[in-house]
């Protein structure tokens, strides 16, 4: 039984920090499927953002994305019948798409759902691991993934040692820290921490040594 609780995390005027790596993985309605959440509206609907496991050979019935679903493959392979999807890839399926998802050998996945505007109709699939990376400030590689009117995602690699000055946040701004460790002057950040910063929030974050995040921005406006 599932024991996902609704409202969690709604509070999008409060900064909130989630370590994964510490957390539990809670049961789904479907056998051999697991999440964690991290931002939830209601039980099994509504805006939700959540670190989710499927085990080798587990699928889930087919279902609708009223407002849309934002997926980003952190490990194996994600499938559903329109392809097979590998660790690295980029999904965006658009408000009032539906699907069969399943994983032959397994899949770690970190999933946004029904938080779309509803004129945000792009299907999208991207390989970043084939994709290209921009030149950025202070030596940072920046792989833009998407933008829709202020929304702005993409993955962002910086280089061991790189300091960013203080800066705020316009619109908002929420990590998933990839891989290596992020620093900001209210604490540390290992890979699988979520974090999300709300509209005109500040900080100055750093590392120590090469780390990669994903990143939003843009998408908290009050």
């Amino acid at each position: 039984m599932s024991k996902f609780h609704a409202m969690l995390n709604l509070q999008f005027d409060q900064p909130v920090v989630v370590n994964t790596g510490a957390m539990e993985w809670e049961a789904s309605p479907m056998k051999g499927v697991r999440r964690k959440p991290l931002a939830r509206e209601a039980a099994e609907h509504g805006h939700t953002t959540s670190v989710v496991r499927y085990d080798a050979g587990s699928r889930f019935s087919s279902h609708p994305h009223p407002k849309g679903e934002e997926i980003l493959v952190l490990e194996g392979v994600f499938s559903d019948e329109n392809g097979d999807y590998p660790a690295g890839t980029y999904i965006r399926n658009p408000p009032g798409s539906k699907h069969s998802p399943f994983s032959e050998q397994g899949c770690e996945l970190l999933v946004k759902l029904d938080q779309f505007d509803p004129g945000d109709d792009v299907s999208l699939r991207i390989d970043t691991h084939s994709s290209a990376w921009l030149p950025g400030e202070h030596g940072v590689r920046v792989m833009p993934l998407y933008y829709f009117e202020t929304e702005m995602v993409a993955l962002y690699k910086w280089p061991a040692s790189t300091r960013y000055e203080p800066h705020s946040h316009f619109g908002g701004e929420e990590i998933f820290v990839l891989s290596g460790e992020l620093f900001d002057e209210y604490g540390r950040y290992p890979a699988g921490t979520w974090m999300r910063n709300p509209h005109n929030s500040e900080h100055c974050p750093y590392v120590e040594q090469e780390t990669v995040i994903w990143i939003k921005t843009g998408h908290l406006l009050p």
